[in-house]
């Protein structure tokens, strides 16, 4: 009887993870229609709704925009940490610090001109966000302790603590006793640039940029690349580990506050306990699906952007929106498993052969 066994390609096939991506999207979709068939919905009329929802027009095209920015983000954040071989489980905790930074800046300098105010706000972010993944990064270089535990840890230090102060001591009082911060004033929100997308875009488009040209093309990327294949390679060339491990933690900390106080300032409008609206999160399997790559990011998060409005709207319809949460699931599903085959192929063998090799 023959047995199948993966193995590793001499080179993986050409274009295997864009195929690979696209074969994650088609099983969804056709899982999709499976699943709102056996609901009995029609899953064309389906799908003919969430397109149109999520890029069918101006404004179609606003709401995905709006939504990819902090997805494409917090992926960013989790691809540089995973360019080391690092995990940064604590996006969505930074992303709420961040937030709560440009809150603060806000709140102190609200009579300051837009642009001053703005930048303030943004910078306070990044601060905010890299604050939080400082406790982690000196963990994990000084002492060895597992990123993933501390920065999974702080998210939920980062959700409280938003909640206790919108319960409290920035809790607005013309909110009719409902758990909110003041709205921003005009000139701390970012501007539009068509229909409702905002400036935010701009800038999630540059730090991607800037990021990708970094890791890809300067000698930091490539001592990260080294320090993230091989620790003892790095070692006798001379990278110090424990100082990369800070910085691309701190960086990647940083990105994500970066997020929160973009959506502060172009989306949210305020603070609130569900600002990061689980973007954190989704941004692991953005990065997943981009390869650790900064470069493949922007492209997925527009389809998560997509997916997820497009989720939200089919709920007038009678269908729930965790359809969208579902169509993610297996795009990530189906894209691991095509990229696997791209990397190793399928032989039958005999029990008695695989019984020799693994004896050898």
């Amino acid at each position: 009887m023959k047995k199948p066994r993966l193995v590793l390609r001499e080179q993986p096939l050409a274009g295997g993870q864009p195929a690979a991506f696209g074969v994650g999207l088609l099983i969804a979709l056709i899982v999709g229609i499976l699943l709102l068939y056996g609901a009995g919905h029609e899953p064309f009329k389906v799908y003919s709704r969430m397109f149109d929802a999520s890029l069918g027009d101006a404004d179609a095209w606003a709401k995905t925009l709006n939504r990819a920015v902090p997805l494409g983000l917090a992926g960013l954040a989790v691809a540089i940490a995973g360019s080391m071989g690092l995990w940064n489980i604590g996006a969505e905790g930074q992303i709420m610090a961040g937030a709560i930074a440009a809150a603060w800046v806000a709140r102190i300098g609200g009579n300051l001109p837009g642009p001053i105010l703005i930048s303030g706000m943004l910078l306070a972010g990044v601060v905010g966000g890299g604050v939080l993944a400082l406790g982690p990064a000196l963990a994990k270089a000084k002492l060895g302790v597992n990123e993933i535990i501390t920065t999974l840890m702080l998210n939920e230090v980062a959700i409280r603590l938003v909640q206790w102060l919108i319960h409290g001591p920035w809790k607005d009082p013309d909110s009719f006793n409902f758990p909110l911060a003041p709205m921003l004033p005009d000139q701390g929100r970012l501007p539009f640039l068509f229909s409702r997308a905002h400036l935010g875009l701009i800038l999630a488009i540059l730090a991607i940029v800037i990021a990708a040209v970094a890791v890809r093309y300067t000698a930091w990327g490539y001592e990260l690349r080294i320090a993230g294949s091989s620790e003892s390679t790095a070692r006798y060339s001379g990278i110090s580990l424990s100082k990369k491990i800070l910085t691309v933690l701190l960086l990647s900390g940083a990105i994500a506050g970066f997020a929160g106080s973009i959506e502060l300032a172009g989306t949210a409008d305020r603070l609130t306990e569900t600002l990061s609206n689980g973007y954190g999160f989704a941004g692991i399997i953005v990065a997943a699906l981009a390869l650790m790559r900064p470069s493949g990011v922007a492209a997925v998060a527009l389809l998560f952007g997509a997916v997820q409005i497009g989720g939200q709207s089919i709920q007038t319809m009678g269908v729930s929106s965790s359809v969208s949460t579902i169509l993610q699931a297996f795009i990530l599903f189906g894209a691991i498993g095509a990229g696997v085959l791209s990397r190793y192929s399928i032989r039958l063998d005999n029990n008695s052969t695989t019984q020799q090799e693994s004896e050898s």
